[in-house]
């Protein structure tokens, strides 16, 4: 079977997104599939085109999967909405240049495409479907417009708003079938009025599964490793929480937005116990984690059908969850007893959770560091999770096209 994925994210980009695609075309190989990928040139989360890809209109390169097919965008980590609006709409509209490979599109079987952006998914909905008749089936991981109005960048009924809302109704009646990171995300799916086969895919990290338990160090080390954005609001935390008063070490990885700030911060403060070490290539980031005694998950709101995927990061190197935030990811820290939770914006609930897991015994620690090993092998795993997505996939591809 051909598959090709449509993303504005990939490897060598870092951070859920681009690792999320990276891991679905690897995994959707190693089930038997030759598996090409249409993405940008490279330029997430600096927001700058990484070397050896600049001054480039689009190029091709040979990966382990199959062809990657990368096309220029305009790069930015603006929190302005007319630069991040220009970035996903160059890509949109540039990745048409892909329809002059008409000889190459009708063989897919299927077209797998990440939403959001929902601008990117909405030009991919367009092209592979409704012009070329492929098979096709959205890969959705946040719920827009929803999400965009939870974090305040748009009012309900709004130009904007409906404007997006459209987009989100066409591209789910024009899909083939439907992966949801979330079972909140296929319950909000399941209110629109087109019936469609609906998949749970989580964003499961091929780690191996560490053979021992934590030992906490003395003092305790926190680790955040990904993106740092207004979404996470670390600065936040960093700002309200006096983790040198703790006797708590915290140690930040990653990029985005706040980068800055951050870093200015940390400066200013230079005895807060709060440490900034750049980024973490995927490939490392088991090994970074593993120094650490647990990881802070945060959510500046909640956002209905966000589970964010350092759970899921998190658990085979036996890390407890300190999560910040509400709904489905909660109610997984809670259910599988991996860790403690606090609302989103509560620095007091945050704080008193950092307390309970300083004053675990040892042996206690012992178990909780287990129970995550334990979970993340049975009900996490990220090989199971394949073939069943790839079966999903398989049998939409073999049904009768129009």
């Amino acid at each position: 079977m051909r598959i090709l994925l449509v993303s504005f994210y990939y490897h060598p980009e870092i951070g859920a997104a681009p690792s999320r695609i990276t891991n679905m075309a690897e995994g959707f190989r190693e089930q038997g599939a030759t598996v090409d990928v249409l993405t940008c040139l490279p330029n997430y989360p600096k927001g700058k085109i990484f070397d050896g890809y600049r001054h480039r209109l689009s190029m091709t390169e040979p990966s382990e999967t199959g062809t990657i097919f990368r096309y220029w965008t305009y790069a930015t980590v603006s929190k302005r909405p007319i630069p991040r609006a220009l970035s996903m709409l160059s890509f949109a509209f540039i990745m048409w240049l892909f329809a002059f490979r008409f000889k190459r599109i009708p063989q897919y079987d299927a077209v797998v495409i990440q939403s959001p952006p929902l601008p990117v998914s909405f030009s991919a909905v367009l092209l592979f479907k409704c012009l070329y008749n492929r098979k096709t089936i959205l890969n959705i991981s946040d719920l827009w417009p929803l999400s965009a109005v939870e974090l305040g960048a748009m009012k309900t009924g709004s130009i904007m708003y409906k404007v997006f809302a459209f987009i989100e109704h066409f591209i789910y009646k024009h899909s083939d079938g439907i992966f949801g990171q979330s079972n909140e995300i296929l319950r909000h799916i399941k209110n629109f009025d087109s019936p469609k086969n609906l998949c749970l895919y989580r964003n499961f990290q091929r780690y191996e599964i560490s053979k021992v338990a934590r030992r906490r160090h003395n003092p305790m080390k926190i680790v955040y490793a990904g993106l740092l954005g207004v979404g996470q609001d670390i600065l936040g935390i960093i700002k309200h929480i006096d983790f040198k008063k703790l006797g708590v070490e915290f140690h930040i990885y990653g990029g985005g937005n706040q980068t800055n700030e951050i870093e200015s911060y940390i400066q200013e403060n230079c005895d807060c116990n709060v440490y900034y070490h750049g980024y973490v290539n995927k490939d490392k980031i088991a090994k970074v984690l593993s120094d650490f005694d647990t990881s802070i998950v945060p959510l500046a709101v909640h956002i209905q059908g966000a589970v964010p995927s350092k759970i899921f990061d998190i658990l085979p190197i036996g890390l407890p969850v300190l999560f910040c935030g509400g709904g489905e990811g909660a109610e997984i820290i809670r259910n599988y007893g991996v860790g403690y939770v606090s609302e989103p914006g509560d620095y007091i609930g945050l704080t008193n959770n950092i307390k309970k897991l300083m004053t675990l015994s040892d042996e206690e620690y012992d178990a909780f560091s287990r129970n995550c090993l334990k979970t993340a092998g049975t009900d996490f795993d990220f090989d199971r999770q394949m073939k069943n997505a790839y079966l999903f996939v398989k049998k939409i591809a073999m049904k009768k096209r129009n």
